[in-house]
This record gives C-alpha cells, structure tokens and sequence, in this order.
C-alpha cells in the first residue's frame, strides 16, 4: 500500500472514532435509571431493567458503564428473533433477561477516550463476567453494535448508546 492510501485509510479510521465518540450532554444530576427514563428512546430497556429487578443496582452509587440499546435495538432484535422480548418478560425467564442486561454493563466509569485509547479488539468484563468486544479501528462497536451516541454523564456512571441489543454466547 503507497502512503498516501495509507495516510487517507488512517484520516478515514481518526474520523469514524471521533464522529462515534460525538460528546453528549451531561445527564443533569440523574442516576442512570433516571437518565434512561427521561431520554424517552429506552422504554424496553427500562422495562427490562424493572422486569429483571436491576433498578436498584442502577441507581446505586456506582461507577458504572452502561452500554445502553435504544427502542430501535429491541425493535432489530423483535425482528430477527420475533417473541424474544415478550419471552423475556415473563418472570420465569428473569435470570436470562438479567444476564442480558448485566451483559450491557461495565464496573467503573468508562468515558469515549478511554474506550479509543484501548487496542482494538479489546476484552472487557462486564458485570455477568462474560467479556464483550470493542472494536475501534473504524468508529467504535461493542461486540455487533455500533456506539451511536457517548458520555452521557450520570450521577453514578455514564450511558453509551447503542444500535444494537448485544447478547452474551
């Protein structure tokens, strides 16, 4: 590969991280259970979250990291797996749903520009202790979904927003 492919190649990778890594604005005081439920585009992974019994551990005093999926992220899944959700919901299915959930979940305060200084391919542990993917050689993903929206500062962590519903093997 010549230089200047290389060096158009590297300015494109620089661009796609940064454009993920676009700086939301702080949550205003709000634990990230609040943070979620104001924003308006989580109601499934609120209602999961209640389903699951995790709202306490959410409000908690933290850190945490939430790599949060949007209503559109449950809608794709509903998609390729139609019932999921509703499956999930029911109480019987509360440890799968929880381990989902967990899966979503970082211990400490993971900000954009510790996630682009991570090699690409990290692992991460996360609170069902499972390790999720993050890939950041072009924009940054978790695993399978793109990180669309970062740093929501919450009270008790930060929320990263997701496009996709990421699950654990």
């Amino acid at each position: 590969m010549n230089i200047s492919k290389w060096i158009a190649i590297s300015a494109l990778a620089v661009t796609g991280i940064a454009q993920s890594f676009a700086v939301a604005p702080k949550a205003d005081g709000k634990d990230i259970v609040d943070t979620a439920v104001s924003a308006g585009s989580f109601k499934t992974l609120v209602a999961a979250v209640k389903a699951a019994g995790l709202v306490n551990a959410l409000k908690g005093s933290g850190p945490l990291t939430v790599f949060a999926p949007t209503d559109s992220a449950f809608q794709k899944l509903e998609k390729s797996k139609p019932g999921i959700i509703a499956m999930l919901l029911k109480p019987e299915n509360k440890s799968k749903l929880t381990a989902i959930l967990t899966y979503h979940v970082v211990p400490g305060k993971v900000m954009a520009a510790d996630v682009v200084k991570l090699k690409n391919g990290a692992k991460v542990k996360t609170l069902d202790g499972a390790s999720i993917t993050i890939h950041n050689k072009i924009g940054v993903r978790v695993d399978n979904a793109n990180v669309i929206k970062t740093d929501i500062v919450c009270s008790n962590g930060v929320i990263h927003v997701i496009d996709t519903v990421i699950l654990p093997k």
